[in-house]
């Protein structure tokens, strides 16, 4: 017995599928406002089961900000579509600039560049940004980079640049490797996370605390960024993965 699913499921099936998640754990980089997890044994093997609690922010590990993260009035977690969970996958490579310069945050002109190369970025896709910032996992004074003055540095996006992707090309959703959308030099300057919360007034999501993007091509795989359905939640721990071409 065969249809086109069960087919197109033996297709994906016969690819390569690349794990764009962190494993986490109560010493895990996070977010510096955040206690650590915390991972308990309610039950072990001796009591007839084994059962944990478990307890951390939703935007803990590789994690999903829906609109409410940042925005008053919009959609939870739970009201994301399933479609919308699953998108073509853009992969800008900035990993060298990240290298050479901590602070490095993507501008227009990198974009351009980038389509100059591989073509035009699509409408619907889900463009990630390489940095290669998640091999620095899960060291966390290496993932914080913080100066002597206790700055952090770390790579990230440009507003105009997303402002660029989502109104000029009208892209779906973006993620990156880093705690947060914005540079650490941009958060500095303004006091404020302007890339983050324009990315979340459209309406849409965004994947932290990505890996593995340095397995992936720029353009052809698809992202599929599975989460639980708590109810009323700014976000939660995502196993995300990607198919390649």
């Amino acid at each position: 017995m065969s249809n086109e699913l069960l087919e197109a499921l033996h297709l994906l099936k016969s690819k390569q599928w690349v794990d764009l998640t962190h494993t986490f754990g109560p010493h895990s980089p996070h977010f510096f406002m955040f206690e650590d997890a915390k991972f308990e044994t309610l039950f072990s093997h001796d009591d007839g089961f084994f059962a944990q609690q478990f307890t951390f922010p939703g935007q803990y590990g590789t994690h999903i900000d829906p609109p409410v993260h940042f925005v008053r009035d919009t959609r939870f977690l739970d009201e994301l579509e399933l479609k919308e969970l699953v998108l073509p996958l853009i992969v800008i490579d900035k990993s060298q600039e990240a290298t050479s310069n901590h602070d490095f945050t993507l501008s227009v002109q990198d974009i351009l560049e980038f389509e100059a190369q591989h073509g035009q970025i699509e409408e619907g896709t889900f463009v990630a940004l390489r940095t290669d910032w998640s091999k620095r996992w899960p060291d966390k004074e290496a993932f914080n980079n913080k100066d002597v003055d206790g700055h952090n540095h770390l790579p990230g996006w440009g507003l105009e640049a997303l402002q660029f992707l989502f109104k000029e090309r009208k892209v779906s959703a973006i993620g990156h490797e880093t705690f947060d959308t914005d540079s650490a030099t941009d958060f500095r300057q303004s006091g404020k996370l302007d890339g983050e919360y324009f990315v979340l007034d459209q309406d849409t999501y965004q994947i932290e605390l990505m890996t593995n993007l340095d397995k992936l091509p720029p353009k052809g795989a698809i992202i599929f960024n599975i989460v639980p359905k708590p109810e009323k939640a700014s976000g939660f721990p995502v196993r995300s993965f990607a198919i390649l071409p």
